[in-house]
């Protein structure tokens, strides 16, 4: 009695132990749950290697916006959140730069509220980079992948996430907040530039 006793306790825990790893394994293999996801902004798969066009650049973390032919609505409100962000996260903002990226098609008008908010008391000089490169390496680099977005890059100038862009003013300042979150995690978790 005492033997049979014991088989079945044995069974008990080999069914306490054994099947969870084994249901946890195919869970994983057959995908039965959706993975989680902690960004807010579209991660890029693969990542855009640019350091064809970012070459110039400081070796900083990176929110990158390509000025358009035409500088609509949602492409101010694009100039706007971008600067706006850096300033937001704080005590690591040396660590941050924004970058906007003008082609010889970009919208003049544009280059200028860029030029005026680099100047402004509130953001350092230092804070806010325009790099001039020809409109035909831009799309060599973001080939498959559409410009009408704000990117980050990391220091080693590879662009990991993106961001659409809106042309409603409030949404554009939520939207801004997700790339605060995203900027502020990827600091945190990196302790290069």
């Amino acid at each position: 009695m005492a033997n049979s006793k014991n088989k079945i306790a044995f069974i008990a825990l080999i069914i306490v132990f054994v099947v969870p790893v084994i249901l946890a394994k195919f869970a994983l293999e057959y995908d039965w749950f959706n993975k989680a996801s902690t960004n807010q902004g579209e991660l890029l798969e693969p990542i855009i290697e640019a350091q064809s066009i970012l070459a110039e650049a400081e070796k900083k973390w990176h929110f990158i916006y390509i000025v358009p032919e035409q500088c609509d609505s949602a492409c101010e409100n694009a100039i706007y959140s971008v600067s706006q962000v850096r300033t937001a996260i704080g005590r690591e903002s040396d660590r941050v730069n924004t970058l906007f990226i003008s082609t010889e098609k970009s919208d003049a008008k544009a280059l200028a509220k860029i030029a005026e908010l680099g100047a402004s008391p509130n953001v350092e000089m230092s804070a806010t980079e325009v790099l001039q490169k020809p409109s035909e390496n831009v799309n060599k680099v973001f080939k498959d992948v559409p410009l009408d977005a704000i990117f980050i890059a990391d220091t080693l100038n590879n662009i990991v996430l993106k961001y659409p862009l809106t042309e409603n003013r409030e949404k554009a300042i939520l939207d801004s907040r997700d790339m605060l979150l995203d900027m502020k995690k990827l600091l945190k978790l990196s302790r290069i530039g």
